[in-house]
C-alpha cells in the first residue's frame, strides 16, 4: 500500500492526462490498485514502470469505452477541471509537463484517438523513449514514431496557446470579464482574436450553446446576450489545472471559465457550466449554488 501511494500523485496524472475526466481517472486508479494487490510483488523489478504501464493500459481501456459516451453527450464535452488542492504529477515536473495539465491541452487531446493520445502524453510528459512507449502500449518502435508524428501534426500550432505568460494573461483576462459583466460588446470583440473559438459546456443540466461559436463578432454578440440576460453576476479568479481561471456567478448558477490567448488577444474560450464538472472543482460541498460558500472557499486557497 504505501509503495502505490507513494506513486499515486503520477499515476494519477497519468489517468488524469489520458481521460481529461476526473472521475474515471480515479476509477481507473483503484484498478490499478487492485491489479497491484493481486500482483507477485517480488517479482517485479521496478514497481514505478509497473504502475505507470499498468495505468496507462487500464485508461487506455477505459478512453476507447469514454469515447462514444462523449459522442453521444448533450452538446459539447469540456475536460473536467482538477478538484481544488489535488496534487497530480510530480513536483518536480517542467513547465511543459505541466502545459499538459491544462484545460486547454486536455481539450486540444481530445482531437487524438486513444493509441496518439497515449504515445503523444507518454512522449512528451514522461520523456520516455520511443522504444519505452512502444514496450509499455504493445506497439513497434516504428509504430510509436508515427503514432506520435501524428498527434503532434493533429494538434498543430494550437499548442503555442498551452502556455501564457501569467501577468499579461491575467490582465487581459480582468479586463475582459470587467466588459462582460458590463455587456459592452464592442470593448468584448476588441480583445478577440479574429478567428476566436467559444466552446460552452452545459451537460445538458445548464443553458449552453449546442456548437462552438466562432469568429469575434458571433463571440462577443453571444457573451452580450448572456450578460444582458443575467443582470446579477460576479465573478471570482482562481487557478484550475495550473493556470488562471475565473468562477462566475450567472444569477444562482456558477460556471467555470478559462482562456487561451494569441499575441494579446482571447483566442479560446471554454465555459464550462455542468454542474456535476463545476462542483467537481471541491468548492461547493453543500450546495454549489452558495456564493457566500463559494467566496469563503476560494479565500484559503
Amino acid at each position: 500500500m504505501a509503495v502505490f501511494e507513494q506513486h499515486r500523485p503520477v499515476l494519477l496524472g497519468v489517468a488524469y492526462r489520458m481521460l481529461g475526466s476526473w472521475w474515471d481517472a480515479e476509477d481507473v486508479l483503484q484498478d490499478a490498485w487492485l491489479r497491484w494487490h493481486g500482483a507477485d510483488r517480488e517479482a517485479i523489478a521496478d514497481p514505478g514502470r509497473w504502475l505507470v504501464t499498468v495505468t496507462t493500459r487500464l485508461a487506455l481501456d477505459q478512453l476507447r469505452s469514454a469515447r462514444h459516451r462523449r459522442e453521444t453527450y448533450p452538446g459539447t464535452w469540456l475536460p473536467e477541471p482538477i478538484p481544488v488542492g489535488i496534487q497530480v504529477g510530480d513536483p518536480a515536473e517542467t513547465a511543459q509537463q505541466r502545459d499538459t495539465l491544462s484545460l486547454a491541452a486536455l481539450r486540444l487531446m481530445e482531437r487524438l484517438t486513444p493509441p496518439e493520445r497515449g504515445v503523444y502524453l507518454l512522449r512528451e510528459t514522461f520523456e520516455l523513449p520511443y522504444e519505452e512507449i512502444a514496450d509499455v502500449l504493445g506497439l513497434t518502435e516504428t509504430n510509436a514514431r508515427q503514432l506520435h508524428r501524428r498527434a503532434a501534426d493533429r494538434i498543430g500550432e494550437d499548442r503555442e496557446r498551452f502556455s501564457v505568460d501569467g501577468a499579461e494573461h491575467r490582465a487581459l483576462v480582468a479586463r475582459f470579464l470587467a466588459a462582460a459583466v458590463t455587456g459592452e460588446r464592442a470593448a468584448l470583440q476588441a480583445m478577440l482574436a479574429d478567428e476566436v473559438t467559444l466552446w460552452s459546456d452545459g451537460g445538458g443540466k445548464a443553458r449552453a450553446a449546442v456548437n462552438p461559436v466562432v469568429g469575434a463578432p458571433r463571440v462577443a454578440r453571444f457573451l452580450a446576450g448572456v450578460s444582458a440576460k443575467n443582470t446579477d453576476i460576479e465573478w471570482l479568479l482562481l487557478e484550475v489545472n495550473g493556470g488562471p481561471a475565473a468562477l462566475v456567478r450567472l444569477g444562482m448558477r456558477w460556471s467555470l471559465m478559462t482562456w487561451e490567448t494569441d499575441r494579446g488577444r482571447l483566442a479560446a474560450i471554454q465555459l464550462l457550466s455542468n454542474p456535476d464538472k463545476v462542483s467537481a472543482l471541491g468548492l461547493f460541498a453543500h450546495d454549489r449554488n452558495s456564493a457566500a460558500q463559494a467566496r469563503a472557499a476560494l479565500a484559503l486557497l
